[in-house]
């Protein structure tokens, strides 16, 4: 059996952390996995977080398993926190998943099991994995613009042109905020455009939403996906507790199901749980564990949203540093963009031989479509990472 097995390509994302361990430079940069660290180039567990932990330490009584969908208080709070009021609880369907991949992964089989038909349609570019697993699944995908290189924005004509294609019952992927490879995000008008856009067209959008709190706050990164779920009558959301927690080796997140009809929550929720079961059964608990109790304990809520914060703004400030630092050497606001770019990711609209300049020249390592993780920079990397940039010509 074995030797019918083709051998698979490397995930480009994994090979180039590898890489860059490999490399003996002092001075290297790794600006390429997406995983946020603080200015010591640690991922620090948080505050609320740890205390919560060491709390439920002393609590546990049992490893016996939750359920198919998990504990249904993590699902209440996770609920409240990506879709406030904008929907009651009765509309809503949801498991636990393991990360926000799990939640993906289940929304994609769901799609295919209630409508082999329905065609996905993907951002151009959009985080890789999303195409694998649509491609794993055998589901058609189709392209939309969205990232314009030359404004280094978003390309909303383009996109609204493209999904013109969109037929009754197709998908349509979003993110939900802090885009994922470009940083570039919809305005709240632009949005609404989109939204009437799936509502002639009877399409269904589904949200990946992995980094709420890490743009423009916890509240505002939430507007526009609470504002699809009020106005369309089906939405699938994909959230993600491992970033804004802090949390990615417990593998947390949960998969949403809104329907406008509340008798849909019913049958909709049964199938999900039943995806839960063909995949892994049980989900992973302690990540959505310590997540119930910080989101449940007021004074463990406070201390994580001052520290998230704290997180975010911290990003900013690096954006503004690395756009001032390149405006400083390259005599233009040709970077401006840097600082207007949300969540842990920009595109430097550097091209592929430019890219390999950086790493071989410079020890700085970004993925090929120059990518950067701006969590990867403190204040002494910004302006070495600035001053190579000038250097290879970007």
């Amino acid at each position: 059996m074995f030797s019918n097995l083709k051998e698979k390509p490397a995930d480009k994302i994994l090979a180039l952390g590898q890489a860059f361990r490999e490399d003996p430079r002092d001075t290297k940069i790794d600006l390429g996995v997406g995983v946020y660290k603080d200015a010591e180039g640690k991922t620090p567990i948080m505050r609320a977080v740890k205390a919560a932990e060491q709390k439920w330490w002393g609590q546990e009584e049992t490893k016996a398993y939750t359920g198919l969908a998990g504990d249904p208080a993590f699902s209440d709070v996770m609920i409240n926190l990506v879709l406030g009021d904008a929907v009651t609880r009765d509309q809503v369907a949801a498991v636990a998943t393991p990360g926000g991949t799990g939640a993906v992964r289940q929304a994609f089989d769901l799609v295919r099991m209630a409508n082999p038909d329905a065609r996905v349609f993907v951002s151009d570019p959009t985080w890789p994995n999303h195409l694998s697993i649509l491609a794993y699944l055998g589901v058609e995908t189709v392209m939309y613009r969205y990232f314009d290189s030359e404004t280094v924005g978003v390309d909303f004509d383009g996109m609204m042109a493209d999904l013109e294609a969109v037929r009754a019952g197709d998908v349509v992927l979003l993110h939900g905020c802090c885009h994922n490879p470009t940083g570039a995000n919809l305005n709240l008008s632009q949005w609404k455009e989109v939204i009437d856009l799936l509502i002639r067209k009877g399409a269904v959008p589904m949200i990946d939403i992995a980094y709420q709190g890490f743009g423009d706050g916890l509240e505002e990164d939430a507007k526009a996906t609470r504002l699809v779920v009020k106005s369309c009558p089906e939405v699938l959301i994909a959230a993600s507790c491992s970033k804004n927690f802090g949390i990615y080796r417990e593998r947390t997140g949960i998969l949403m199901a809104v329907a406008q009809d509340r008798g849909l929550q019913k049958v909709a929720q049964g199938n999900l749980a039943y995806l839960n079961r063909q995949n892994f059964s049980f989900p992973p608990d302690h990540g959505a564990r310590l997540v119930t109790m910080v989101l449940s304990d007021d004074a463990l809520r406070a201390d994580w949203q001052s520290e998230l914060e704290e997180v975010r703004l911290g990003m900013l400030q690096l954006r503004q540093d690395l756009a001032n630092e390149l405006r400083r050497l390259s005599g233009s606001d040709r970077f401006g963009f840097i600082a207007q770019h949300r969540g842990m990711f920009s595109r430097l609209g550097a091209t592929p031989e430019q890219v390999e300049t950086l790493r071989k020249d410079h020890g700085i390592y970004m993925i090929g479509d120059s990518r950067i993780n701006i969590a990867g920079l403190n204040a002494q990397t910004v302006p070495i990472l600035a001053r190579a940039i000038i250097d290879a010509g970007v």
